[in-house]
Formats: structure tokens, C-alpha cells, sequence
């Protein structure tokens, strides 16, 4: 059966390794998949990632990060769907916790943080929310 929001199963699976307390969580690759765990890396809300190519799809080995025991990421949550797609200019991005925690978007210059894209002055899909 087809995946219909393949990147909201992925920011789900990491949601849930963390809940289980996991070292590291797979997820299909994708190079969508591929620039949102790059701009979480950058961010320090994961430890790192490795495709993983043994079997017949290529698979994202998501290295899970922990802070004292507690996830690094308290709050993931997709915001553009398939069914309802949400896209902000650079001025109107969301600011989430009051700056502590970051945006995804999807712009034509790549996938960035709220933070690179206000700096690069380019707007473009809200894929999710982090803190």
C-alpha cells in the first residue's frame, strides 16, 4: 500500500524511538526525508544519519540524541499536510516557543530552518515544527 505523508511517518517514527527510549530509529530514504533530518542535525536535535543500503530500499538510520535521560526533541508535529498544504513568505514565518524552538521549510533555495530562511529572505512550505 502507497504511503500517503511520507514525511510525516518518518518525524512519527522518530517521535516514537524517542519514546522508546531507542539508540537509533530506520526510516525509507528519500532526499526529502534526507534534507529535514540534515537541517535537524544542524540544529542539534539528532546526533546524525547514515543511509543504509543493505536490502533491497535504501533505509535512513536516524541516531537519536538524549539530554540527561530525556529526548532532545520534546514536540514534532507535521504542519503542511497532503491535505491541506500551508506556505508562509520569509516576514510571516511562525516563530515557535518564543525562538526556542525551530520551522522546516521547504524554499526554493532547500530545505531550512525558520532561522536560515528569514536570513536568506526566501519563504516557501512549513513542513513541520520542532522544540
Amino acid at each position: 500500500m502507497a504511503m500517503t505523508d511520507p514525511l510525516g511517518d518518518m518525524l512519527t517514527r522518530i517521535r516514537n524511538g524517542q519514546r522508546a527510549k531507542k539508540d537509533s530509529v530506520l526510516s525509507p530514504a528519500s532526499k526529502l526525508r534526507a534534507r529535514v533530518l540534515e537541517v535537524l542535525q544542524r540544529e542539534g536535535y539528532i546526533r546524525g544519519f547514515s543511509e543504509d543500503a543493505t536490502g533491497a530500499h535504501p533505509q535512513l538510520r536516524i541516531e537519536l540524541k538524549y539530554f540527561e535521560g530525556e529526548p532532545a526533541i520534546k514536540h514534532v508535529q507535521r504542519v503542511s499536510k497532503p491535505g491541506r498544504r500551508v506556505y508562509s513568505g520569509s516576514k510571516e514565518l511562525p516563530i515557535v516557543r518564543n525562538g526556542l524552538g525551530i520551522t522546516i521549510v521547504s524554499t526554493p533555495k532547500g530545505v531550512l530552518s525558520d532561522n536560515e530562511a528569514r536570513t536568506e529572505n526566501v519563504g516557501g512550505e512549513v513542513l513541520a515544527e520542532v522544540f
